[in-house]
């Protein structure tokens, strides 16, 4: 049996765990630089109004009239919570998947005969006891009718937010209960093929020939029309799946012309990068700068540029990606534009084990440079150890907006609460 647990709302809850005076008024958090709606809790999506992905400055008066609290996105706090709650489920099996930031699967192999809705109310508790926050779960023997279940679990009112399919009674009733776009694995288009051919429940698609899905919908199709005829098709991985490229691009909090700012927020996007890149012990092949305007504005003169610099030996020096990003930017830059964002991207990810050196490049490879540069990191606060290029004293000048952001109470001394 496999479990799915679900945290309800995840950010909006996040932000609730540290404000009580909101607990059942509607909240929503907002995407980077303030932009748009991106979650709701249940409240909030109860304003038929207010739509999910408005930008804010259409709808800001719309928020205040109904009373709702909106947030600046705090990554940092969500991150947090998020290991915490994974923390958690790892003392209720020894493999734990983790799906998204929000979402494991579990594995319940040999529980088959154990009460598993008690099992289920006793995760679900213990993550609200914890950590504050409300989750769905849901069981079942395959991962596909675990997110049903997890689905039927959160929307059904009376199931105290745990749902089992441990007969194929329940599993008959899901299916004839779920429509076809609930279930996970099938897109827009191939759920309208679907329903073109009268078919609008998962249990119609079940009934579906095997020759006729797999002609339409391939092998993916397939995996997911055995999952939910209870056929485990996905196991669950023990490890994430290294990256295949990492990268980063955020919009500045403002227009930028000055080359010393767009190479200072390079730097940062570099330093963040490459940490990921260590983490999952790779080197990278590649790295990408781009350089945008924003192509929204009437006004500005618009200019678009990318460039791929191949690196001479796969690194992930935080000091050596630097120095070409600075090169490579300098090459795509042009004065008389107002720039609305930088991006950059590494590919052509290898483990560091695989790295194939040159013999005819020198390296400025140190070696323990970065694992030290981590580790002061890590110990005293990110970007304690930071490249020259990332002059703290100038971040305000390109940085997000975030005016509403919350206090990242877990991870900040000076955020911490002050019970009184």
């Amino acid at each position: 049996m496999i479990a799915l647990i679900d945290c309800n709302s995840f950010y909006a809850s996040c932000e609730q765990v540290f404000r009580p005076d909101l607990q059942g008024k509607p909240v929503v958090v907002l995407s980077n630089n303030d932009g748009c709606v991106i979650a709701a809790n249940s409240e909030a999506k109860a304003l038929s109004h207010i739509p999910m992905f408005e930008p804010v400055f259409k709808i800001k008066d719309q928020l205040i009239k109904n009373g709702v609290t909106f947030f600046s996105s705090n990554y940092t706090l969500y991150g947090e919570m998020s290991d915490r709650v994974m923390r958690i489920l790892e003392e209720f099996s020894p493999l734990v998947e983790i799906y998204s930031i929000d979402e494991s699967f579990i594995d319940l192999t040999g529980m088959q005969h154990q009460d598993l809705r008690a099992y289920g109310i006793a995760i679900k508790e213990r993550i609200k006891r914890y950590t504050g926050l409300p989750v769905g779960v849901g069981i079942a023997p395959t991962k596909v009718l675990a997110k049903l279940a997890n689905r039927r679990a959160k929307k059904e009112v009376g199931n105290d937010h745990v749902f089992v399919i441990d007969s194929e009674e329940k599993r008959l009733d899901t299916l004839h209960w779920a429509k076809i776009k609930d279930v996970w694995g099938i897109g827009k288009k191939h759920a309208q093929r679907i329903q073109e051919t009268g078919r609008n429940s998962a249990f119609d698609f079940t009934q579906l020939p095997l020759s006729w899905v797999r002609k339409h919908m391939t092998v993916v199709g397939e995996r997911t029309w055995r999952e939910l005829q209870g056929e485990n098709c996905l196991p669950l991985e023990r490890a994430p799946k290294p990256k295949k490229a990492i990268g980063t691009a955020k919009s500045f909090g403002k227009k930028l012309e000055k080359l010393a700012l767009i190479e200072e927020a390079c730097s940062y996007y570099i330093n963040e990068v490459s940490e990921v890149l260590r983490n999952q012990n790779c080197c990278a092949n590649y790295l990408q700068i781009f350089l945008q305007t924003n192509y929204h504005s009437e006004r500005d003169k618009q200019y678009h540029k990318s460039i791929t610099v191949t690196l001479e030996v796969p690194t992930n020096n935080t000091f050596i990606l630097n120095a070409e990003g600075k090169k490579a930017l300098h090459k795509i830059f042009k004065p008389g534009y107002r720039y609305k964002k930088v991006g950059v991207c590494l590919s052509g990810i290898v483990p560091k084990e695989y790295v194939q050196t040159n013999l005819f490049a020198a390296t400025d490879e140190k070696v323990g440079l970065m694992e030290a540069f981590d580790r002061i990191n890590q110990k005293f606060g990110k970007t304690t150890l930071a490249p020259a290029l990332m002059d703290s004293r100038q971040i305000e000048q390109w940085e997000l907006i975030k005016n509403e952001r919350s206090p990242r109470y877990t991870t900040q001394w000076e955020d911490l609460l002050c019970v009184v």
